[in-house]
Formats: C-alpha cells, sequence, structure tokens
C-alpha cells in the first residue's frame, strides 16, 4: 500500500482519485502506481469525473497506448464506467459522500461498492475506502474477519 496518510477525499475529484488508485493498483504493485501517478493525473484531466465521465472508445485507445498511464484496457474502461456511476451518485444525492453515509457502516457500505462499481473486490473497495478517509475498521481487524491471519508469518 502506498506510504501515504488517508485525507478525507474532497468532492467528487477526491473521491475519484482514491478510487482511480485503488483500481488501478489492483493486481500491481503500489510502487508501480506512485511512480506514474503525476502521470496518470495528467491522463486523466487531474481526476475530474465529469471530464473522465465523457470519455469515449477513441479516449480508451489514447490513454491505452499512453505510456504515462497503467495500459489495461479492461481497468481504463472500468475507470470511465466508475467515473459516470460516481458522478450520478453525487448529483443524485447532493455529495458522495452523502451517499456513502446513506448506506450504514462499513460491511454494507463495501457491498454496494463492490455491485455498483467494476474493479471493486474485497481488498481494492477497502483500499479505496482508506484512501478516500472514510472509516474502516482496522487491517487486522478487517484481514481476521475475512479469515486473514492476525500478523506476519513466521
Amino acid at each position: 500500500m502506498a506510504h501515504h496518510p488517508p485525507t478525507p477525499a474532497a468532492g467528487p475529484a477526491g473521491y475519484f482519485e482514491a478510487l482511480v488508485r485503488a483500481v488501478l493498483q489492483s493486481g500491481i504493485s503500489w510502487r508501480v502506481v506512485e511512480a506514474k501517478w503525476d502521470g496518470i493525473r495528467e491522463a486523466l484531466s487531474g481526476f475530474d469525473p465529469v471530464k473522465v465521465a465523457a470519455m469515449t472508445p477513441a479516449d480508451v485507445d489514447r490513454l491505452a497506448s499512453d505510456q504515462r498511464m497503467i495500459r489495461n484496457r479492461a481497468k481504463i474502461e472500468a475507470l470511465i464506467y466508475n467515473a459516470r456511476e460516481l458522478v450520478e451518485l453525487d448529483r443524485q444525492h447532493g455529495g458522495f459522500d452523502s451517499y456513502l453515509a446513506s448506506l450504514g457502516g462499513y460491511d454494507s457500505t463495501a457491498a454496494e461498492l463492490r455491485r455498483r462499481f467494476r474493479f471493486l473486490g474485497e481488498s481494492t473497495v477497502y483500499f479505496f475506502l482508506w484512501g478516500a478517509g472514510y472509516p474502516v475498521p482496522s487491517h487486522e481487524e478487517w484481514s481476521t474477519a475475512r479469515g486473514g491471519t492476525r500478523g506476519p508469518r513466521r
């Protein structure tokens, strides 16, 4: 996981940035994403979800060949889909934070986000919410509740 402290997301762009980080880091080293982060920010219009939501198949092609990006077509398409969902939920609920608050506690929120957004599984939804500053269980509690170990393996 990246070694930056989570800060509460500021508006739709802040939530989208945390969502992009979680999706792109899925299955690859956070160090790879971190090294490309400034370029990813440029390629994705400063993480403006409205601009990303308006992207077309031609934009997917462009991003899939952009050296600044993690060039995984499925993840790029998921980011555009997720931007559209985030913009719509933000509009419907008067803010994405209001939407999250309407979902209840961590488990119900995580389940709804996994259902609604692409490329969010058990660990990526945890990382997204943690990165957005949403209250999550400690990693030890979260891992133990899902059958994980209670500490480093020896």
